[in-house]
Parts: structure tokens; C-alpha cells; sequence
């Protein structure tokens, strides 16, 4: 399977090459001969060793990121990310296959009961975090080596709730709070 692989902020050695080309080669039993793997590796502040894959298929994308102190372990957490993506994406086809057809009229008395109320708000998780004091930095790398897309603090300077929050661009946002006029 073609490769193509981007450095940032390290030296791209062979033996990344050669470590990249055998893991991905797994990918060849899914596909055929035209689809290629793009792999982005960079460090980030010498802690964090981050593999970005782009799996392009014919028809379809596989995209995944993994974040690691070790960036060999980086490539196998994003390359086990993707080969669960394929593997969703086929059983999806495959259940798609083997569904029955429901008519409209036998899902009627489940639609009202499931869709009926839509001003009710249920909340299916509730998760109680301890909050400690940092700086702004701090919370963007804890959410960072966490895995989340947003991350509750307590400022330091301030002594107020505070979120961060990854955009969609990889930047980062920021809300903090002020009393209503």
C-alpha cells in the first residue's frame, strides 16, 4: 500500500518509514490497489508524540489521531483507530444487507412514543469532575493528553470557572465567565 508520510518538528528516519509501510500494510486485506495512507507525525513541546492518519479509499475517508508519549506507540493507536472505523463501516454494509423492510405504518405508535416529547431534556450522563487550579496552557495540554474536545478549569489568576475548547481549525477557544448586566 502507497505511503506518504509528513514530519513536523522531528527527522523522519528510516526506521519510521519502515515501521509505518509494515503497520499499514495490514490495510492491503480491506482494500484494493488504490488506496494510499497519509501519515502526519510531529512532536509537541518534546512531551507529546502525535500520529495523524488519512486512510483514502475509493469511495470513503478514514481519518484518526493519536496522541502518545512515544510515537511508535502514536502510529499503533491511530492505525488501531482506523481499522475500527473500517471494520464499523463494513458491518455497516453488511447489516444493511441483511435488514428486513419495516413499513412506515408498523414504526407509528414507537415514533410518537420516542419522538413525542421534544421539550423534555434528559441528560443520559451525569459526570462530577474535581476541578483544580491552573493556567489556561496547563488546561489546553490536559485536554490534550486526555483525548477531549473541551476541558472545565479553575483559573489561578482568577479563581473562576473557566473552558477551554478545541475549533474545528486546532485552534484554541476560550470562555470565561462575567456577571450579566
Amino acid at each position: 500500500m502507497k505511503l506518504k508520510i509528513t514530519a513536523k518538528n522531528i527527522k523522519l528516519t528510516e526506521a519510521i518509514k519502515n515501521y509505518s509501510q509494515t503497520k499499514i500494510n495490514k490495510f492491503e486485506k480491506f482494500f484494493d490497489d488504490g488506496a494510499w495512507v497519509e501519515l502526519v507525525i510531529s512532536v509537541d513541546k518534546k512531551i507529546n508524540q502525535k500520529a495523524e492518519m488519512t486512510l483514502h479509499a475509493a469511495k470513503k475517508k478514514f481519518t484518526a489521531k493519536a496522541i502518545e508519549e512515544n510515537l511508535y506507540k502514536a502510529i499503533d493507536g491511530a492505525i488501531l483507530k482506523i481499522e475500527a472505523q473500517i471494520r464499523k463501516a463494513k458491518g455497516k454494509i453488511q447489516s444493511k444487507r441483511n435488514a428486513n423492510v419495516i413499513r412506515v405504518e408498523e414504526l407509528a405508535p414507537y415514533y410518537n412514543t420516542a419522538f413525542g416529547q421534544q421539550n423534555e431534556v434528559r441528560f443520559l450522563v451525569i459526570k462530577q469532575v474535581e476541578v483544580a487550579p491552573m493556567s489556561a496552557e496547563d488546561a489546553a495540554l490536559e485536554m490534550e493528553r486526555l483525548g477531549y474536545t473541551f476541558w472545565m478549569f479553575l483559573d489561578e489568576d482568577t479563581k473562576q470557572i473557566n473552558l477551554i475548547f478545541k475549533r474545528l481549525d486546532g485552534s484554541y477557544g476560550l470562555i470565561q465567565p462575567i456577571k450579566a448586566k
